[in-house]
């Protein structure tokens, strides 16, 4: 019998060793460009939540759906050209399923399941959202004589436009008398053009007193606004629309294995972006401003979740809009599209702020994401947690920083609280304690760790070459990572194999395998935007990078068109390729007929320099157009040049100043070199 055992477990090793060479020889095994299951590693990490979390407590459940008035069956919109540009149908799938699947995080599955709440709700008397019809949600505060005033107005028009005919079918059509926008992040004004035009728009002129008295409609924000609104979608909007289609998911289906909620919302709307420059800047706490009846006292939250920021306190209504600087999740120090990071201490102290400003009489908090809190020692609790949760963050980073440790050991050592990780409102949906931690310290310290081997590192690429010239056999590299994929070490295969892929991106089985571990780290997030960067990754390592712009949020014109001439000129030369302009030395004067402006600008190695409010005789020529004609320089137009921009002096300048001008592109690679 011994003997007989012996040799049937020959036979089987043998054919083990048959099968592995042979799955070598053509890639390890299951190694395909095909989406997989979970893992029986994943499985069990996953079910591991059930045991953290207590999934018993409806409280949340019962927070997003309280005050539904109605709700399409169906909710799918699309954009004149017939694309998809948002859809709650995608995420049916959520009701299908008795229980959760394992390719999912249970907690971030729950979030989807809320965030898959959509429709018209009321928040208290006079307070109205329309929720789940975009990222953001429209907020509407009715006035004495039955008007509108709207916070927030979504990211695209055809969101908003969706939203205003849900409000008026089941409410009446009523006047809009002020728009309010509580912070520059576009999914917060991209959809103005779907509620008012410009022509209904107050005089900038007027203060806003006799805004409010002429029949027009003030636009209201935080002082900065503007110029921050514009400026993000400029100097390093092409790289973050880039970044973003892995943050929110855009280039994933909508599944059990694909795209799931991030936190504050279902992902982005990709349809198309407005802006209408504001008429009133609100410029410090405590300003009050009533419109027909409705008093609003604004809060100033600067450096928290925007660079510029403000709550709104509704005292007749006992309300608290806290825009987004409380949303029902952990949200972002750093936002992994890119973006400045933030500051998790003062963001503390302006929720604290809050509370002792208005929270003794609050008896409802709303915001721009997710759904309101009910009850003033909810609120209380519900502010105080998450306040608590940025001041320990950054204070406990701050600790290990001052005790020597790097970036990436602190983002591994840093864990909250067993408290803070039980409550549904603080989980690390959207951001998370260990990129946030990364921020406090990149705040402080940058992004040395004072180790001089790091102070001028190889090139990825050719860091990864030596890495394989060092290791040798590739193949033997391989093995090995799949002998760890196959014990669960899912997040060194994927740096591992990552390597092998910037070395030789044609290597297969290195792509393959690399895609399958980011794969199951997808499938274990609890951070919708973590699980789909990690899932987008997965797709182009498969299928390459298909460099399609059509899934990605349009261009806003109006963004463009307001522009100062100061902002334009700074991306000109941000657009300057000195390699190619090394040997280009001109000057002209630039005079905007519009705006009455004058500038004397010099191109010299690369570099563009500008003095304001100065013409000079010696330049090489002078360019004399309205704004928009510097628009067809950047887009190097020629024939709109020639329409626009009368060239008095050196007929060559304007090909001299755009032949070294780079295109920016939004679909480079990420994941690969």
């Amino acid at each position: 019998m011994r003997d007989r055992l012996r040799t049937l477990m020959l036979i089987f090793l043998l054919l083990f060793a048959f099968v592995f060479a042979y799955s070598f020889e053509t890639g390890p095994l299951n190694l395909n460009n095909s989406q997989k299951e979970a893992t029986d590693k994943t499985a069990e990490i996953n079910r591991s939540y059930y045991s953290i979390l207590d999934f018993d407590d409806e409280s949340e459940y019962e927070f997003a759906t309280r005050g539904l008035i109605v709700a399409p069956e169906i909710l799918e919109l699309k954009d004149s050209s017939g694309k998809v540009v948002w859809s709650q149908a995608a995420y049916g799938f959520v009701d299908e399923f008795e229980t959760i699947p394992d390719t999912a995080n249970p907690s971030l599955w729950r979030d989807t399941v809320l965030n898959h709440c959509y429709g018209l709700f009321e928040v208290c008397e006079g307070i109205y959202q329309v929720r789940g019809y975009d990222l953001t949600n429209l907020t509407l505060i009715e006035t004495e004589c039955g008007g509108w005033i709207i916070f927030d107005p979504l990211m695209s028009l055809e969101c908003s436009e969706a939203a205003m005919r849900l409000v008026e079918e089941n409410l009446g059509k009523r006047p809009i008398l002020a728009i309010v926008m509580s912070h520059p992040h576009v999914d917060h004004f991209g959809g103005i053009k779907g509620v008012i035009q410009e022509e209904q728009v107050a005089d900038r002129a007027l203060s806003i007193e006799d805004q409010i008295s002429s029949g027009k409609i003030p636009i209201i924000v935080p002082e900065g606004f503007t110029e921050h609104a514009v400026s993000e979608n400029l100097f390093a909007g092409t790289a973050m629309a880039r970044r973003a289609a892995y943050q929110y998911g855009v280039l994933l289906e909508k599944s059990e294995r694909d795209s799931l909620a991030m936190g504050i919302g279902l992902g982005q709307s990709t349809g198309t972006l407005t802006f209408i420059l504001p008429t009133h800047e609100v410029r410090k706490t405590g300003e009050k401003i009533v419109i027909d009846g409705v008093e609003m006292i604004f809060q100033m939250t600067p450096g928290t979740e925007a660079p510029t920021e403000m709550n709104t306190y509704f005292p007749q209504l006992k309300a608290l809009w806290l825009a987004e600087n409380c949303t029902g999740t952990l949200h972002n120090l750093y936002t992994l599209r890119g973006a400045e990071v933030r500051d998790g201490n003062t963001w503390a102290k302006y929720i604290l702020e809050a509370i002792t400003l208005f929270g003794s009489e609050t008896e409802v908090t709303f915001q721009s994401h997710n759904w309101p809190h009910w009850g003033n020692d909810v609120v209380i609790k519900y502010m105080e947690d998450t306040a608590a949760v940025y001041k320990f963050i950054h204070d406990q980073t701050l600790m290990y920083i001052n005790l020597g440790y790097t970036s990436d050991e602190i983002s591994n050592m840093i864990h909250l609280p067993e408290y803070f990780g039980k409550v549904w409102y603080t989980r690390q949906y959207y951001g998370t304690v260990a990129h946030n931690a990364k921020a406090v310290y990149q705040k402080y310290m940058g992004w040395y760790d004072a180790n001089p081997v790091h102070l001028n590192p190889l090139d990825p690429s050719e860091r990864a070459r030596k890495f394989v010239e060092y290791l040798g056999d590739t193949e033997r590299v391989l093995e090995m990572a799949y002998k760890d994929f196959l014990a669960g070490e899912y997040q060194w295969v994927a740096e591992i194999t990552n390597i092998l892929v910037y070395a030789d991106p044609q290597n297969m089985a290195a792509r393959y395998l690399c895609a399958d571990a980011l794969e199951q780290l997808g499938y274990q997030s609890e951070s919708g935007t973590w699980r789909n960067a990690y899932l987008t990754a997965a797709l182009e390592l498969r299928i390459g990078n298909l460099k399609d712009e059509s899934k990605l949020a349009k261009g806003s014109a109006d963004i463009l068109a307001n522009l100062t001439v100061e902002m334009l000129l700074d991306y000109m030369g941000m657009l300057i390729d000195a390699n190619e302009a090394e040997d280009i030395d001109i000057t002209f004067n630039l005079v905007l007929t519009d705006s009455d402006e004058r500038y004397f600008v010099h191109l010299f190695h690369g570099v563009l320099l500008y003095y304001k409010d100065q013409t000079r005789e010696t330049s090489d020529a002078t360019l004399t157009c309205p704004k928009i004609g510097l628009l067809t320089l950047i887009s190097r137009n020629e024939a709109q040049q020639k329409q626009l921009i009368k060239v008095d002096g050196n007929e060559d300048i304007l090909m001299k100043l755009t032949q070294a001008m780079v295109t920016m592109d939004r679909t480079f690679n990420i994941v690969e070199p």
